[in-house]
Parts: structure tokens; C-alpha cells; sequence
């Protein structure tokens, strides 16, 4: 395993209770074209995936991410490619710390989605998945991350920070994504 990058938000102590959360994300690419989440209420992109359920093997969880945020079929877990890091403010009472760890995944789907599941909070947020231009979804995101308001959460950071990297991936020849 490695790591890629560790996020620590501002006002964040280190010290404390934590509370740990263990996250799978997936790279998606096609060509130049990325499948990522698109967060109305944000007005930003996303990496599909989320939080393990407890026990669950790590490809599994990938798995019932990617069909239920982004009706992706026959997924193929192509590699590993590390995992990043964040402290961050926690999210239950009764901690000072969460630390999060979401682990990077290169993915293959079929190029069209099916139906999505999403959670309560997913539709309220008004996420959808969106297969965008990587340049671009990189430079909405900067820009969104300059005039980020106070109601949005903090996420945005390690996004821009892993398109930026996957956009790495792809000019080092990463050729898998939707078929």
C-alpha cells in the first residue's frame, strides 16, 4: 500500500479520540473523460465511492458503491493505487479527530450506466453521476474551491488533489476506464 498524500483541515487537532473510517474510491477512466460525481448542492465533483460497512472486503464495497451511485456494470478493479490520508473534524459526537483513509482503485466499467440506489442524503444533495473532460473537472473544482462556501463540506481538497493526480496517471499512460 501507498501513500499517496495526507490532508489535514484546518483547526484539526491531531490529539484526542478519534474515530476511523476506511473508504474505497474508484478511478474511472475513457480516454480523457473521467466518471466522477456531480454534487448540486456543492457545485462540485466527486470520486464515486464511500465508507466500508464494517468487515467488508474492500473490492466488494467498491463494487456496491459503484452500483448504487453510479449504476456502473460489470466493474473490473483494475489496480490499487494508493491511499490518501485526511484529519479531519469529526463527524460524531464525542470524538476530537476523524481520520479518514480512502483507498484509490483503477477501475473498468461498461461505458453506459444503469440505475442508481442512492442513499437519502445522495438524492437531497442532488448527486448524479457524470462522465466530464478530466481538465475540466479539475479546473471547476479549483474554482469552486476558491469561492467555497461556508455551508460546504471539506471533501472538495482531497478531490482536486486526486484529479490532479489521476490527470498524472493518465499522461503516464493509464489506459483502462468504461468500454
Amino acid at each position: 500500500m501507498t501513500l499517496l498524500h495526507t490532508l489535514t483541515h484546518p483547526g484539526v487537532s491531531l490529539e484526542g479520540t478519534i474515530f476511523e473510517r476506511q473508504a474505497v474510491r474508484a478511478i474511472i477512466l475513457r480516454g480523457r473523460d473521467i466518471l466522477l460525481l456531480y454534487t448540486r448542492r456543492y457545485d462540485d465533483y466527486s470520486f464515486p465511492g464511500g465508507g466500508l460497512d464494517a468487515g467488508e472486503d474492500p473490492i466488494d464495497g467498491l463494487r456496491r458503491e459503484l452500483q448504487e451511485e453510479t449504476g456502473a456494470a460489470n466493474v473490473a478493479v483494475e489496480s490499487y493505487v494508493g491511499y490518501l490520508d485526511e484529519h479531519r473534524p469529526p463527524l460524531k459526537s464525542g470524538y476530537d479527530v476523524l481520520f479518514m483513509r480512502s483507498h484509490f482503485y483503477l477501475c473498468r466499467v461498461d461505458g453506459e450506466l444503469g440505475a442508481t440506489s442512492p442513499e437519502a442524503y445522495e438524492v437531497a444533495n442532488g448527486m448524479v453521476p457524470r462522465w466530464i473532460d478530466i481538465d475540466a473537472a479539475i479546473e471547476h473544482n479549483e474554482r469552486i474551491l476558491g469561492t467555497k462556501p461556508a455551508h460546504m463540506g471539506l471533501s472538495i481538497a482531497r478531490e482536486t488533489w486526486m484529479l490532479r493526480y489521476a490527470l498524472d496517471m493518465l499522461a503516464a499512460g493509464a489506459a483502462v476506464g468504461g468500454q
